[in-house]
């Protein structure tokens, strides 16, 4: 792996455990979006990893403590388009990235921290952190909240949270869909990797055709996404691997993919 200013990488049983390190807020800044990028890149070029762990460095006061203000101090029109033109591409970057991800979120989630969040699969909350999206108390916008529409959170609720900018903890948060455990904040890494560990002993191919085509799902026509699925699945099923599944399923065993419980 490549050496970046703001994430430390390690690599296990196939799960890459992504560290976010900024202090003192983990805010995200022009650089960071820029080490964004070339993080999902080399994670995406390396075949020994199979899952990803996001988490936030315990020395930050936040998972992600938002945009870093001091980025937009004279921005003017242009300026902020070109800004937001790095941060779509950061964010799609991520999004794209043919591994399945969890969001460790031990600590608070604001603003373009919730954001990331809502792109990651999975989402693995500590107790009683906030969530907020104060972007209307700086006197602009946060996009509209099409992040949490594509995870069909439900619309008061997200309307609420855009509109009046106010903290949420994540209690208050529990019904919307948002998150998939809500632990003790000194549970919320292992329980992450312990899912990220699971997706891991999968075969890459599996894993990655599985998140192309769950992405593609959002945005396709359903006969067009059915039809890219089963492309998909055709092609895996003749495959090596596929057919080491269909076998391992038949004789009662765990399927052996090559790299199952090896160190990435």
């Amino acid at each position: 792996m490549s050496e970046f200013e703001f994430f430390h990488i390690e690599i296990d049983q196939g799960v890459a455990l992504v560290t976010f390190e900024r202090p003192p807020a983990n805010a995200f800044s022009y650089a960071v979006y820029r080490d964004i990028i070339r993080l999902a890149d080399d994670l995406e070029n390396n075949d020994a990893v199979r899952a990803v762990v996001f988490a936030g460095s315990p020395r930050c006061k936040a998972w992600i403590g938002g945009a870093d203000v001091n980025d937009f101090v004279g921005l003017d029109y242009q300026s902020r388009l070109d800004r937001y033109d790095l941060v779509n591409q950061a964010n799609d970057a991520f999004f794209k990235l043919t591994r399945p991800v969890v969001a460790a979120i031990g600590s608070h989630a604001v603003g373009a921290g919730m954001t990331f969040a809502a792109i990651c699969d999975i989402r693995v909350a500590a107790e009683n952190v906030i969530f907020s999206m104060p972007e209307i108390d700086r006197g602009t916008t946060s996009g509209g909240g099409l992040a949490f529409t594509r995870l069909n959170m439900p619309i008061g609720k997200m309307r609420e949270m855009l509109f009046t900018g106010r903290r949420f903890r994540t209690e208050e948060l529990a019904d919307t869909g948002f998150f998939n455990y809500i632990l003790p904040s000194a549970q919320v890494l292992d329980k992450s990797l312990e899912i990220a560990r699971l997706m891991a002993t999968k075969n890459l191919e599996a894993i990655r055709a599985t998140k192309i085509c769950i992405n593609a799902a959002e945005t396709l026509p359903r006969p067009e996404g059915r039809r890219l699925s089963q492309e998909y699945s055709a092609q895996l099923t003749s495959s090596s691997a596929g057919k080491e599944g269909m076998r391992a399923f038949l004789e009662k065993r765990e399927a052996d993919y090559g790299h199952n419980n090896k160190p990435g």
